[in-house]
């Protein structure tokens, strides 16, 4: 199996740099990890102490960083390594001040993870919900760093537990602990022969409630909604515009509408405003103009999202009216405003919570999704209620920086 692993990077490896020339994304992350190595050979002495992190993409770097908050403040003199394997991650994050040290992983082939942990020289590794990477994790195990995954979840039928999953599992296994969101997903270990694992819960419950703290002000926002009702359409993808778009044009005049799309390429972005009726202005375009003015905002850049969330009445989250994804609902259900999503959640456990308990409502079509937003428009009083729903969820779930805190402080000379 392993041979079988090896041959596969390689041949990803060498495929993506020809696919590269007609993508840009991928060609983002070819050039990137061209880089790595010169990165670190460059912002790390033989007499630093570190802590690495690494991150698929950018979620994940959100779920990982109340933890590494924690790490800073306990741990001064450790300088902070992150990697993602996701250019929406690193592009986004590579001059972040919240960390010492951003780079692309390299791919997990031997002599990388090697080359990779001998200029690191991480005292603690921690690895964020999923991509087990196993030559780097074997070889971390070889060399007694203590490596943690945390916000894991796990499913019965994921490729550790099957036969032909076996040097994924042995990678997965060489973790020292593990922490879950769920009771389930530690049952499945358990029955699966890992004993080193607890429930944690989400540690994104712990990072949302940070945003509260945050200064969520945006002027730009402010002048635009001009004191009105309004609707946030967040992380929205195509599926998601053929639901919200008609209510949109029915309702022009009756609240402030903010779209997010998570594609913000211009054609896109020409493509969503072609298709609405009312006034509208793009974040892009905005200089100079009177944004009290018109009825619909389009949010074309990114890293704004969290904090608009703040100003929103009632908030879509998109990803779930098509295959995608459904996106972070935690966002803006901390700030105590109902929710409405689509119809595909079932891989998403707070989703379905949120929407036993009311806080969240689920639509199929835009039939359903006009109805509930018009309620919502028009009541107050329920908004108010459904999002008091959400807003007590949050707060009975956070905690999961604590736990995973004191396990390093009791298992790791890491604070001492």
């Amino acid at each position: 199996m392993k041979l079988l692993y090896s041959i596969g990077i390689h041949i990803v490896n060498s495929v993506l740099k020809p696919v590269s020339l007609f993508n840009d994304k991928i060609k983002l992350g070819v050039i990137g990890r061209k880089e790595t190595f010169k990165i670190l050979e460059s912002s790390i002495s033989k007499t630093d102490r570190t802590i690495w992190m690494h991150c698929a993409s950018l979620g994940e770097y959100e779920q990982g960083l109340p933890v590494l908050k924690a790490l800073r403040s306990q741990c001064p003199n450790h300088k902070i390594i992150v990697s993602f394997f996701s250019p929406s991650g690193y592009e986004v994050k590579k001059n972040t001040k919240d960390v010492d040290v951003v780079v692309y992983l390299p791919f997990d082939t031997s002599t990388n993870a090697n080359k990779f942990l001998n200029l690191v020289r991480p005292d603690l590794i921690l690895f964020v919900k999923y991509e087990i990477w196993p030559n780097l994790l074997l070889e971390a195990k070889k060399r007694n760093i203590h490596t943690l995954l945390i916000s894991a979840t796990f499913r019965v039928n994921q490729s550790y537990f099957n036969w032909y999953g076996s040097y994924m599992k042995k990678a997965l296994f060489s973790f020292n602990h593990i922490f879950t969101q769920d009771e389930a997903s530690k049952n499945i270990l358990i029955d699966n022969g890992y004993k080193s694992v607890s429930v944690s819960g989400d540690t994104r419950f712990d990072r949302v409630t940070e945003q509260l703290q945050d200064n969520n002000t945006i002027e730009f926002i402010d002048e635009f909604i001009d004191d009105k009702t309004t609707v946030v359409f967040g992380s929205t993808w195509p599926a998601d515009d053929e639901l919200f778009v008609p209510f949109i044009n029915s309702n022009i005049g009756k609240a402030k509408y903010i779209i997010a799309p998570h594609n913000i390429k211009p054609n896109y972005i020409d493509s969503i405003e072609n298709q609405l009726e009312g006034t509208v202005v793009r974040f892009s375009q905005m200089k100079g103009k009177k944004l009290s003015e018109y009825n619909i905002f389009i949010l074309d850049t990114i890293g704004y999202l969290s904090r608009v969330y703040s100003y929103a009445d009632i908030a879509y989250v998109g990803g779930a009216a098509g295959q995608t994804g459904l996106h972070n609902i935690l966002e803006p259900a901390v700030f105590g405003i109902p929710i409405i999503i689509g119809k595909n959640y079932d891989k998403f456990p707070e989703a379905k919570t949120l929407i036993n308990l009311g806080g969240i409502k689920s639509v199929t079509n835009t039939s359903e999704l006009g109805l509930n937003l018009k309620v919502l428009v028009e009541s107050k009083d329920l908004r108010l209620k459904l999002g008091a729903i959400s807003s007590e969820f949050i707060s009975e779930h956070k905690g999961a920086v604590v736990q995973i805190l004191d396990y390093i402080r009791t298992y790791t000379n890491l604070t001492k």
